[in-house]
């Protein structure tokens, strides 16, 4: 069967491995290949991805400092007919990165929006975790002032399903000391290189995961999931 050809003027938002390169779709790879050029969150790690599948295409950067600029850029390339497919550092672009401001300025300019599915470390992390999956709110990355991610922290005891955050490996010690602060007595899972040689998914209270993290050196990033009120 023959596959429908890419349409001018489209932002695609082409999800990439998590972790294992297999995880990447045909269509990915596809749309990666027909595209005119590809923004990325980090270039050269992309690179090193389109490299891997011989890919070869212009690779533009948007990151946190430079996404507005670059907004401007890929809406005049998009206006222009060309066909731009836009990546993140690992999952769906959209997801805790900036591409979501990009995508904003591309819907508020009347332009073509296509996503292209793929891995994303929250509905993986959240359906192998063994939490209940009916109801679940996506926290991301708590901000960095202490006092802020108090308040965060507060605001969601009265949330109900499966909390799901984000975290470095540099921070996951002191949020599960934040975690048995405010939900002592909760199931907590933290999962860790996800698809990954070595992955894991640890589960306990927040202070139990704590004494752990102090004996090992976890490392990867993180998906750290707050189990409902029993």
């Amino acid at each position: 069967m023959e596959l429908p050809a890419l349409e001018s003027s489209t932002l695609y938002l082409v999800a990439t491995p998590i972790g294992n390169l297999e995880d990447i779709t045909l269509r990915a790879l596809r749309v990666l290949r027909a595209c005119d050029v590809v923004a990325a969150e980090d270039t050269r790690r992309t690179g090193q991805l389109l490299k891997h599948f011989g890919i070869s295409k212009p690779l533009l950067s948007y990151f946190q400092f430079n996404e507005a600029r670059r907004s401007e850029e890929i809406i005049e390339r998009l206006r222009r007919g060309e066909k731009v497919a836009l990546v993140t550092d690992a999952g769906s672009p959209g997801i805790s990165d900036p591409g979501e401001r990009v995508v904003r300025a591309t819907r508020a300019a009347g332009l073509r929006v296509e996503p292209v599915p793929g891995a994303c470390a929250l509905v993986a992390a959240l359906t192998a975790s063994g939490l209940p999956t009916e109801e679940f709110h996506f926290v991301g990355f708590l901000p960095h002032k202490p006092g802020q991610r108090r308040n965060r922290l507060a605001a969601l005891t009265t949330v109900g399903g499966t909390l799901v955050f984000y975290e470095s490996p540099y921070r996951i010690e002191k949020l599960l000391g934040e975690l048995a602060a405010v939900f002592p007595e909760r199931t907590v899972v933290l999962a860790r290189e996800l698809t990954k040689k070595f992955e894991e998914f640890l589960r306990g209270t927040p202070a139990a995961l704590r004494e752990v993290a102090r004996q090992r050196s976890l490392k990867g990033e993180f998906v750290v999931l707050v189990g409902p009120t029993r």
